[in-house]
């Protein structure tokens, strides 16, 4: 346990912060879970509705610093590879 001032309030922050951080990677997960067994199905219009879906909060996520950029481009990058494989 911190016994200076600045660095109680510091782990209040961080706790603030993370707590704020698990709703957003928490619904990506989600949401890329629900993409991927749309994928599974072989459903071209669910599927893409789900992916298009997994994507923006991905973004959303980006944005908000809880993912690095790359790491969601690069997540985005897989589930459109999964979802142009399934159009051909």
């Amino acid at each position: 346990m911190a016994n200076i001032k600045s660095q109680i309030k510091r782990n209040k922050q961080n706790d603030a912060a993370r707590k704020r951080n698990r709703v957003y990677r928490g619904s990506a997960r989600t949401m890329i879970r629900k993409a991927l067994v749309s994928l599974k199905s072989g459903k071209q219009e669910e599927s893409k509705a789900e992916v298009l879906a997994a994507i923006k909060t991905l973004d959303h996520a980006a944005t908000k610093g809880v993912l690095h950029k790359n790491n969601a481009a690069r997540r985005k990058s897989r589930l459109m590879a999964r979802f142009n494989a399934l159009k051909d």
